[in-house]
């Protein structure tokens, strides 16, 4: 059952024509992966999913509703996360108070204690770090405390735009590793990722963005083996 499911959407910026009717959906428990060049409109899709921006044609159901014109806070509520391009915590704030305001749509403080645990007990470093300046930690644990923030208001889908963007190989693998954790204790993940072979390698299917347009669709790995695939995106 599709949880996400977008259909025929476009978005403008003036008279660019930033997505030209796309189609995708992504299934309860999955990990589907957009990847594409720079400048092909994964994070344009994302943003206009969030309710970051609007689509001038096309709808987006998720969990049953249509959210195409719902705020973005609302969808939040209603259970879907995005950890934006550039993790974008708020350096002068502790991590504590970074992964706190992830909850704000919640109002269970004993809930929102049981997540905080979690959300600890899976990234240890963030508790030893809890009262740092999120803005002194490195760019994987930045990356860390983005993903963590999300959570805490414990979604059915996350979405990830470039989790990987500026890590050092150790913490790139670490955050897939992650990734699939949370995919396992039952998050359906949306994964937009320029290292195509990493995003690849963990999804269960994938799109393939070409200057807003979807081009190839399919099982992760029969795209991974796909020659035209390989050509673009998986060259070392």
């Amino acid at each position: 059952m599709a949880i996400l499911e977008v259909k025929d959407m476009e978005v403008h910026y003036g008279i660019i024509k930033a997505l030209r009717g796309i189609s995708f959906e992504v299934k309860e428990g999955e990990i589907v992966a957009l990847i594409g060049a720079n400048g092909a409109g994964k994070t344009t899709t994302l943003h206009t999913i969030t309710g970051l921006l609007k689509s001038s044609a096309g709808s987006i159901q998720f969990d049953g509703r249509d959210i195409t014109k719902i705020r973005g806070d609302k969808i939040v509520s209603m259970g879907m996360a995005h950890v934006p391009e550039g993790r974008r915590v708020f350096a002068s704030l502790t991590v504590y108070e970074n992964l706190k305001l992830g909850a704000y749509t919640r109002h269970d403080k004993d809930e929102i204690e049981e997540t905080l645990n979690m959300i600890y007990k899976r990234f240890p470093r963030l508790l030893e770090r809890k009262n740092q300046p999120a803005g002194t930690l490195s760019g994987g644990e930045q990356q860390m405390l983005a993903m963590g923030r999300a959570l805490m208001s414990h979604p059915k889908v996350i979405v990830l735009d470039e989790p990987s963007m500026g890590l050092s190989p150790i913490y790139v693998n670490e955050i897939f590793d992650i990734i699939q954790e949370i995919n396992k204790s039952g998050t359906t993940v949306l994964l937009v990722e320029q290292n195509a072979k990493k995003a690849l390698s963990i999804a269960n299917r994938a799109y393939v963005l070409e200057t807003g347009a979807i081009v190839l669709s399919g099982d992760a790995k029969e795209l991974m083996n796909n020659d035209s695939v390989k050509k673009a995106y998986l060259s070392e």
